[in-house]
C-alpha cells in the first residue's frame, strides 16, 4: 500500500471514529440532559437560577404546594403553604433537594416563558419565571391520610390502579420544609434521626401477613388444579422438625381451606403451605415481583429483599412463608404488587408529576401513564382478588365490609425487635373490589394488629376518595 493510500485510509478511519464519538456524545447529552443539569457539580444550575426563579409546584386540582415568593428587593423565599403535609413527597430545595423538588428540578429551574416576557423581564432587570409542575397529588386525600396516621410513625401510599398516579404519600415523623434551613444542622447531627426518611419509599419493614399474598400466588402457580382442595386443621400452631409457628395470639382456626386460611390470616396453615413449595420456583416468583431488584420509580427508594433458596433451613422457610424472618419490603413496593393484582396482573409505573406548564399556562410536557410489565397472569390476579375480597367479607379486614362501596385487601401484623408481641400494623388493598379504582397501602409502626389499626385508616381514605370522585 502506497504512502498516499495509507494516509487516505488513516484519515478515513479517524474521521469515522470522530463522527461516531460525536454522534454518541450528542445522543448521550440528549438522553441524559436532566441528569447532567441536576448534577451538583454542574454549574449550569447556578447559571439558570441567576436568570430564572424556581417555578411553582401544584396539586392535581391546582392548589399551590410550593412556590417562590419575591420581596420588593427581589429576594427569593421558597414557601410551602401546607407546611408538614407534603414534606416528604414534595420535599425541599434548600440544603439539597428531595421529593418532587428533586425529581422535577430540571423543569422548575428552566423557563419556557414567551420571548416578549423574557425581553420585558430583561429590561426590568428581573428574573424569568421557571416552568410550573403539576402533580398527581390530591390535597383532600393527603389530608385524610395524614390525620388518620396521626401521632404514629409509619407511612401511607394511595395510587390510582389503572394509571399508577400517586394520589397521596404520607410519612411520619415529618417536618416543615419552610424551616429546613433552621433545623438542618440538628437533623444531620442526630445519627438516630429518621425524620428526613420517606418511609413510604425508603422504609424497610417485615411485611408480616401481607406477604401471604405472595406465598398464596406461588402455591396457586404450583397447584393450579388442586389449590381449591387444600385443607388444614389449625390448633393454633404448626410444628415441623422441631420448629414451631404460632398463630396470632395463639388463636385456633380449626379446619380451614385455602380461602379461609387467607381470610383468617392463619400462620399455621401458611407455614404448612410454605413447606410444600418448590424453593427454586418461589425464588423465581420473588424476582418477577421485583424483590432484590430495581423498581420503576423516579422517587428515591430502598430495595425490598428476601431470601428463598434450597439451602435455607426449614425454620427460615416457615418464617418467610408468613412474611417474617429476613424479608423486608417498602410500602410503595407492596402497593405496586397490590395494584397489579387489582389491574389484572399488569404493573403500572407509579408517577407523581402529571405535566409541566410555562408561566402563560401552555403545556410544555405531559407525563402519561406507562405499563411496566405483566407480573402475573390475569387468572392469577383474579384468584388473588377473590381471596382479598374474602378478607374483607369474612376475615381480618371486616371493618371494611357493609359500606357504600366494596373493598378487598390483606392485613398484617409484622413482628419486629426482640420483645415478643411487638408488631407493625399493615393493610394493603383496593376498592371497589369488583372494579378496582384506588389502591391503599398503610403501615403503622409498633401499633399491633393490622385489622385494629391499619384497616380503620384505610376506610377513611377510601371514604375520602369516593367523596372526591362523586363531586
Amino acid at each position: 500500500m502506497s504512502t498516499k493510500t495509507s494516509i487516505i485510509v488513516s484519515c478515513g478511519l479517524f474521521t469515522t471514529l470522530f463522527l461516531f464519538m460525536a454522534g454518541f456524545l450528542v445522543r448521550f447529552v440528549s438522553e441524559n440532559q436532566q441528569d447532567m443539569v441536576n448534577n451538583s457539580y454542574n454549574s449550569r444550575q447556578e447559571i439558570l437560577l441567576s436568570q430564572n426563579y424556581r417555578g411553582t409546584i401544584y396539586s392535581r386540582d391546582g392548589e399551590i404546594l410550593a412556590e417562590t415568593v419575591m420581596d420588593s428587593a427581589q429576594n427569593e423565599t421558597r414557601v410551602y403553604p401546607f407546611e408538614n403535609l407534603f414534606s416528604h413527597v414534595v420535599g425541599y430545595s434548600t440544603n439539597g433537594r428531595m421529593g418532587v423538588e428533586a425529581q422535577a428540578n430540571y423543569y422548575l429551574i428552566n423557563t419556557n416563558t414567551s420571548i416578549s416576557n423574557k425581553v420585558a423581564n430583561d429590561m426590568a432587570g428581573v428574573k424569568n419565571p421557571g416552568d410550573n409542575v403539576f402533580t398527581t397529588l390530591d390535597v383532600q386525600i393527603q389530608q385524610v391520610a395524614d390525620e388518620q396516621l396521626s401521632i404514629y410513625k409509619g407511612a401511607v401510599v394511595v395510587t390510582e390502579v389503572s394509571t399508577g398516579k400517586i394520589l397521596a404519600m404520607v410519612s411520619h415523623p415529618d417536618f416543615d420544609p419552610n424551616e429546613i434551613s433552621e433545623i438542618w444542622s440538628s437533623l444531620i447531627s442526630d445519627s438516630e434521626s429518621s425524620v428526613l426518611v420517606n418511609r413510604a419509599t425508603q422504609g424497610l419493614y417485615p411485611p408480616g401477613s401481607t406477604f401471604k399474598i405472595i406465598t398464596a400466588l406461588e402455591y396457586i402457580r404450583e397447584n393450579p388444579d388442586s389449590f381449591q382442595k387444600y385443607n388444614f386443621k389449625c390448633p393454633g400452631y404448626y410444628k415441623y422438625d422441631g420448629n414451631r409457628i404460632n398463630c396470632y395470639h395463639g388463636i385456633s382456626h380449626g379446619n380451614v381451606d385455602f380461602e379461609r386460611s387467607f381470610a383468617k390470616s392463619c400462620n399455621s396453615s401458611f407455614a404448612n403451605i410454605g413447606m410444600t413449595l418448590d424453593r427454586a420456583s418461589f425464588s423465581n416468583t420473588l424476582q418477577e415481583l421485583l424483590f432484590g431488584g430495581e423498581l420503576p420509580l423516579t422517587l428515591s427508594y430502598s430495595q425490598s429483599s428476601t431470601v428463598v433458596s434450597t439451602e435455607m433451613s426449614d425454620n427460615d422457610m416457615m418464617q418467610t412463608s408468613i412474611g417474617q424472618g429476613q424479608t423486608q419490603i417498602t410500602p410503595i413496593h407492596l402497593n405496586m404488587i397490590t395494584s397489579a393484582i387489582a389491574n389484572d396482573g399488569i404493573l403500572m409505573k407509579p408517577y407523581v408529576v402529571e405535566h409541566v406548564e410555562n408561566a402563560e399556562g401552555n403545556v410544555i410536557k405531559n407525563f402519561k401513564s406507562q405499563e411496566y410489565r405483566r407480573i402475573m397472569t390475569d387468572e392469577e390476579a383474579a384468584i388473588l382478588r377473590e381471596l382479598m375480597t374474602a378478607v374483607v367479607e369474612e376475615g381480618t379486614a371486616k371493618k371494611l365490609s357493609g359500606l357504600s362501596y366494596t373493598a378487598a385487601g390483606k392485613t398484617g401484623s409484622a413482628e419486629y425487635g426482640s420483645v415478643k408481641g411487638e408488631s407493625h400494623a399493615w393493610f394493603t388493598g383496593f376498592a371497589p373490589a369488583e372494579n378496582p379504582e384506588v389502591c391503599v397501602t398503610i403501615i403503622v409502626e409498633g401499633a399491633g394488629s393490622g385489622g385494629d389499626y391499619a384497616v380503620p385508616i384505610a376506610r377513611r381514605i377510601f371514604d375520602a376518595y369516593f367523596r372526591e370522585t362523586k363531586k
